[in-house]
C-alpha cells in the first residue's frame, strides 16, 4: 500500500489552499488551457470566465466577467475573454467554466490562473 500524502492547504496562508479540478497539479500552461478550452466547445457546453481576490476564493460567489459565452465556439474568442479578465484584474483568482445545457448544471469549472502570492 502506498503512502497517503499531505497537502499543506490551510486557511491562514491563501497561497497553499487548493480549488476545484487542477488544483493539486503544477500551474496550467498556455497549451493545457487552450486544451480545456477545446474540450469545453467539443461538449457543446457554454464557457463562462469568473474571478476573485484570494482571500475570498473559498466563498462560493466569485465575480462573473461578462455574460457566459452562449454558443460561442471559437477557442481563440475564449481565450481572448480569459486574458483580458486576467489583465484587468492582476490580483484575482480565475475560474473557466462549462455549463452543461442539458445537464442543466456546470460541467467543468477550473481555476486557470492564480494571482501570486502576496506571502
Amino acid at each position: 500500500m502506498t503512502d497517503m500524502q499531505d497537502y499543506n492547504s490551510r486557511l491562514s496562508d491563501p497561497a497553499s489552499r487548493k480549488f476545484e479540478t487542477f488544483s493539486y497539479l503544477p500551474q496550467l500552461d498556455d497549451a493545457a488551457i487552450r486544451a480545456q478550452v477545446e474540450y469545453i466547445v467539443a461538449q457543446g457546453w457554454n464557457s463562462a470566465i469568473e474571478h476573485t481576490e484570494p482571500e475570498n476564493a473559498t466563498s462560493s460567489f466569485w465575480y462573473m466577467w461578462k455574460l457566459p459565452m452562449f454558443g460561442e465556439t471559437d477557442v481563440d474568442t475564449v481565450l481572448t475573454e480569459v486574458d483580458a479578465c486576467r489583465s484587468t484584474n492582476p490580483g484575482n483568482h480565475v475560474r473557466l467554466i462549462g455549463y452543461d445545457n442539458f445537464a442543466q448544471s456546470q460541467g467543468t469549472a477550473m481555476v486557470i490562473y492564480r494571482a501570486p502570492s502576496t506571502r
